[in-house]
């Protein structure tokens, strides 16, 4: 029941055959737009595994404006963007500033657990990974470097 200036009157929201009540499934229900390339399961979970260790070795940074300033400050990596960001318009200039400087970038589904991989409490809108002398995860980098750049379109 809702009240309404001083009145009482029942609401009843009735699911349509096509919906289903989603019990914390993998798949974020929302991937914005613009999300391409969008890494596939393994990927992703390989993507996220790698930014939690570099998180360990204090290689990462996150939120989108600290990863501007490191890009403008040219420092290079593997830029990882959350798909379910929104509203969009908050991350939509981060694949052209990577473009612009020769930056890999790719998608993952989830914000949460971008968050969870960069050892943070919050949910997480980008991450920006820059393997430093003292990273001792670097084949693996260098492995979804490739991969990352394979996927990313062309112009």
């Amino acid at each position: 029941t809702q009240s309404t200036w001083g009145r009482k009157r029942n609401i009843s929201i009735k699911m349509s055959d096509t919906e289903t009540p989603s019990k914390s499934s993998s798949a974020p229900a929302y991937i914005c737009p613009i999300a391409n390339p969008l890494a596939g399961k393994k990927l992703s979970k390989r993507l996220l595994k790698l930014t939690k260790r570099a998180a360990k070795s204090k290689l990462v940074r996150r939120g989108v404006k600290e990863v501007v300033k490191a890009i403008r400050k040219n420092q290079k990596g593997l830029c990882i963007i959350a798909g379910d960001i929104s509203p969009v318009d908050v991350i939509t200039h981060l694949p052209i500033l990577c473009e612009e400087n020769d930056i890999p970038y790719i998608y993952v589904p989830s914000k949460e657990a971008l968050g969870t991989a960069a050892v943070t409490k919050r949910p997480t809108s980008v991450v920006l990974i820059t393997p430093g002398k003292s990273f001792d995860q670097q084949e693996a980098f260098d492995e979804l470097l490739v991969e990352v750049k394979a996927s990313m379109p062309s112009f």
